[in-house]
């Protein structure tokens, strides 16, 4: 027997954006159903986010280890214990999830139903032998790994986001299918916690970031020992042994590339199979729900959020989307999505992170553009700490208006931050270049690409001239 329940708000997915949603909501006043039938926390806390940046963080330790020798500090190969590394990264998932859990949700006042749900109707949601009639419906259940068709993936076992910080033994040699973000981080851990890597992806790795960046990290991953095989084709995966085979084509000549385990990054695919959207009048494709700028579906009362729309996959994002939903639900105001200073980090070592504009979209859009750039070479700090690989890059109109920026080197995602807001609101270079920043950080970098924007005006002739001419008056 059916048992069923009225609500302000129905949270479909309880990762990330779902569980902003649904505090927000109930803590200002809403009655809220939050339904999920997996792990409450969703990707980000249990396969993502979280265990992928505590095993870098392992990784980062090791490194360190082996490269003490630039301080004068003997060194030797780290004695990796690969289970105690899956211990902590379990061990931080642990420390988070309390967080995330059904005790706390329900402390906030949300009614937790642990199973899937499905539409029923426009705003009636089936979970289990639950029915949920909702005045509003946010869907937000994610993404998951991707499957790519290559012939025999299916005859073999492997890894991918979902199963990899499950392993308890470090794999021998590790091949990797894609060269993304993901393949990219995992990839660069897992050779410095002492694995052999091997990367291969049919485009260049990390393809969908500035390639001038790219490359300086693509440069320290080689330097490190990962082997990456980009514009190639995979031809087929097979069992080789107790291992794995990808047969691949390089510049026309057919090879075999052999390994013990195998990890495929190659992109995420929303999680739409179980939700019967047809039943609520939702319009989908493969790359996921439709919404408009105010995040509303094609049913007007159903609302989507996070992996789930197909578009910037972030953590970051759906917690973003859901203040926007709570914005046009609670409060009946048309907020709408801006992303036009919307940042990203890829977690490798140098890190990358961006936001607003690439230099190749700000051609496009305003022709006369400026780059500016500053390298960690020429920073103190950096060279303190041997880490000077990398530089700032800033994109500016013509005028100087801030429309990118992007970081490649140590801390990027940290020091990328100082350009949100005024790329956000519009601002000139000035608001950077005139910054008092401490001496010696890093952050250094921000304020000497920022300032050379001026550098060929202040010190020109012409400067000289009207300076010469002052300081003659006495």
């Amino acid at each position: 027997m059916s048992n069923e329940i009225t609500t302000d708000i129905c949270v479909i997915g309880g990762g990330s954006g779902g569980l902003s949603v649904a505090a927000g909501a109930s803590q200002m006043g809403a009655t809220v159903v939050l339904v999920e039938g997996g792990k409450m926390g969703g990707d980000c806390l249990n396969y993502g986010c979280v265990p992928s940046k505590s095993m870098i963080a392992a990784a980062h330790a090791a490194h360190a280890i082996r490269s003490a020798d630039k301080f004068g500090i003997e060194t030797s190969e780290p004695n990796v214990d690969f289970e105690k590394v899956h211990d902590h990264v379990h061990s931080v998932i642990g420390a988070i999830a309390p967080n995330d859990s059904v005790e706390r949700f329900e402390g906030l006042g949300v009614k937790v139903v642990q199973a899937r749900g499905k539409f029923i109707g426009p705003t009636r949601v089936q979970a289990g032998d639950t029915i949920v009639n909702a005045k509003r419906v946010v869907v937000a259940t994610g993404s998951h790994a991707g499957r790519p068709p290559i012939r025999g993936l299916d005859t073999v076992s492997f890894l991918t986001n979902e199963t990899v910080f499950s392993r308890a033994q470090a794999p021998k040699k590790l091949l990797v299918i894609g060269g993304g973000p993901i393949g990219s981080e995992l990839g660069q851990a897992h050779r410095r916690l002492g694995c052999e890597v091997t990367i291969l992806d049919i485009a260049k790795t990390l393809n969908n970031d500035d390639p001038e960046l790219t490359e300086v990290v693509r440069t320290r991953m080689q330097k490190e020992g990962v082997v990456i095989r980009e514009e190639i084709e995979i031809l087929s995966v097979e069992k080789d042994g107790g291992g794995v085979a990808v047969n691949i084509r390089d510049n026309g000549q057919e090879e075999r590339v052999t390994g013990s385990e195998l990890l495929v990054t190659t992109g995420r695919v929303p999680n739409l199979a179980w939700l019967e959207l047809e039943a609520a009048g939702v319009d989908y494709d493969k790359r996921g729900i439709k919404v408009d700028a105010r995040l509303r579906t094609s049913n007007k009362k159903v609302f989507a959020i996070g992996d789930v729309v197909g578009s910037h996959q972030f953590t970051h994002v759906a917690g973003y989307h859901a203040g926007i939903v709570l914005r046009n639900v609670l409060f009946r105001l048309p907020a709408k999505v801006d992303y036009s200073a919307m940042p990203w980090v890829t977690y490798t070592d140098p890190e990358i992170a961006h936001v607003g504009m690439t230099e190749k979209q700000a051609r496009e859009a305003h022709g006369d553009i400026r780059v500016l750039r500053h390298p960690f070479a020429e920073n103190d700090r950096a060279q303190a700490e041997r880490d000077t690989d990398g530089f700032a890059k800033i994109v500016t109109t013509a005028k100087g208006v801030m429309v990118g920026a992007s970081i490649v080197g140590p801390h990027a995602g940290e020091l990328i931050q100082p350009y949100i807001l005024p790329i956000q609101k519009k601002m000139k270079i000035g608001a950077v270049a005139g910054l008092i920043i401490p001496y010696p950080t890093l952050g250094e970098v921000n304020k000497r690409a920022a300032g050379s924007f001026y550098t060929s005006k202040l010190f020109s002739e012409k400067t000289k001239k009207i300076v010469r001419f002052l300081l003659k008056l006495g």
